[in-house]
């Protein structure tokens, strides 16, 4: 049986919409969790699991790269994290998985389901792709050699979970411990252990399984590997699709029979499809897509969602607001396609801002303030951010903001944006521009961009 490495908050969850530069109470956010921590490890040692923890001073890359220097295939790597929500009545726990790994999946729910068994009052929020998360993947699920896995225990501004966990906190461990216990000893199962003494004279190398590659609906002529249940690809494919292999960490790529391997998932990110058929063992890749994607950060230009593709993706992502905000994709194609601007970017940074019309950061429904348009200084408000008397009229505020900065064209609607004319024109017209100057997130095009991925994919575009 192999060992589990157990990291506590490093790094903070790069969830949904967590803004870690407005997040206070992180202190206690680190406590919670290493207290829980503590009493997890005890209780796998009391069973005689053999537990390693990275230090509680290293950050998400240093703890990554700690556990890869000392995992064997055996293995497996949890993170506790403490999440911050949108909307505090929202509860529960989360498995969060690399995307597209059936295996995983299940191995999540297990984790979710042992510790909403040992405490039924959770509300157990299932298994859920690191796609979801707001720069579209979550590193300790994919950069980690041996199987990973990352769980949020409870959100830390729903006081109700809050207290739970702190006067439940030994049931929480012993939830968890089961979970890990069941995790491990399938591992330990599916992987054969030999002693010095009863190794056998003729094994073999541990092997990987092959998997065929269709790319852009031909089957290509080298196989990938299965690993972990993760797919790998040949790194002279991703060379001969003309990207740059530096842009995949290291972390996500392997040597194998005398060949590099790199994990496929990580080519998403450089705007591939990428799909798995587990049926047929067949990796799906598509780089020829309807839409230009080079263009996809520009500000200026056409979008490629409709409205219906658009309400859809957030009817997905939050149902309860259609009933007020049914018109709004109509309205953000409309104004764009005016301005020249391009729709995508900008419903999907409406998204990111609102966290889907949950509406965060202060601003009241009410102010039909789409994107945290700041007031002009001169105009006084009393609120938080600039006020629009109608839908229309905030998503036009937004158009033009964008347009201010990605433009040196004159407007065709009256203006509206408040701060339209305190912008240095033109000065951010592709995405990356903005982080900085919409928002001191320093990865707030990636979120930006994550989603338009995930809406093109929705969509059928990618």
């Amino acid at each position: 049986m192999g060992k589990i490495f157990i990291s506590a908050g490093h790094g903070g969850f790069e969830g949904s919409f967590r803004d870690l530069s407005e997040v206070t109470g992180g202190a206690m956010e680190t406590a919670e969790l290493a207290a829980t921590r503590d009493l997890v490890i005890a209780e796998l040692r009391s069973r005689g699991i053999s537990i390693s923890i990275p230090s509680d001073d290293l950050n998400l890359s240093e703890t990554i790269a700690w556990i890869n220097a000392r995992a064997t295939s055996q293995d497996v790597a949890l993170s506790l994290q403490i999440d911050i929500a949108n909307a505090s009545e929202l509860r529960g726990t989360t498995g969060y998985y690399i995307t597209n790994n059936a295996l995983r999946k299940r191995q999540a729910e297990i984790l979710t389901s042992a510790l909403t068994k040992r405490v039924p009052e959770i509300i157990n929020r299932g298994a859920k792709a690191d796609t979801i998360a707001g720069i579209g993947s979550l590193s300790f699920c994919r950069q980690i050699s041996v199987p990973s896995i990352l769980l949020e225990l409870v959100f830390s501004n729903n006081s109700q979970d809050k207290l739970l966990m702190q006067t439940r906190r030994r049931d929480y461990a012993i939830g968890i411990a089961d979970g890990l216990q069941a995790w491990i000893n399938e591992t330990a199962t599916t992987i054969p252990v030999y002693s010095p003494s009863n190794r056998p004279t003729n094994i073999k190398p541990v092997t990987h399984p092959e998997i065929n590659i269709n790319l852009n609906g031909q089957s290509y002529e080298e196989k990938g590997i299965l690993v972990s249940g993760n797919v790998f690809v040949p790194a002279d494919l991703v060379d001969r699709l003309g990207f740059a292999l530096n842009q995949i960490p290291l972390n996500c790529r392997l040597r194998y029979q005398g060949i590099v391997y790199v994990q496929a998932i990580a080519l998403r990110e450089l705007n591939t499809s990428v799909s798995w058929d587990s049926n047929t063992r067949t990796l799906y890749l598509k780089t020829i897509f309807k839409v230009f994607t080079g263009q996809i950060d520009q500000i200026m230009g056409v979008g490629n969602a409709s409205e219906v593709q658009m309400l859809m993706f957030l009817k997905n992502n939050n149902e309860a607001v259609l009933t007020k905000y049914s018109d709004l994709p109509h309205i953000y194609r409309e104004e764009a396609e005016i301005e020249g601007v391009n729709h995508d970017i900008a419903f999907c940074q409406m998204c990111i801002e609102t966290g889907f019309l949950r509406f965060v950061k202060g601003i009241e429904p009410e102010q039909n303030n789409f994107a945290s348009l700041g007031a002009a200084a001169s105009s006084h408000t009393n609120g938080v951010g600039a006020s629009f008397t109608d839908q229309r009229t905030g998503v036009r505020a937004h158009i033009q903001q964008l347009k201010a900065y990605a433009s040196n064209a004159p407007l065709f609607q009256p203006l509206v944006a408040p701060r339209f004319n305190l912008v240095a024109r033109g000065i951010a017209p592709v995405l990356h521009q903005l982080t900085g100057r919409w928002t001191i997130d320093p990865l707030y095009d990636r979120k930006i961009l994550s989603l338009i991925r995930r809406l093109y994919e929705s969509a059928g575009i990618f």
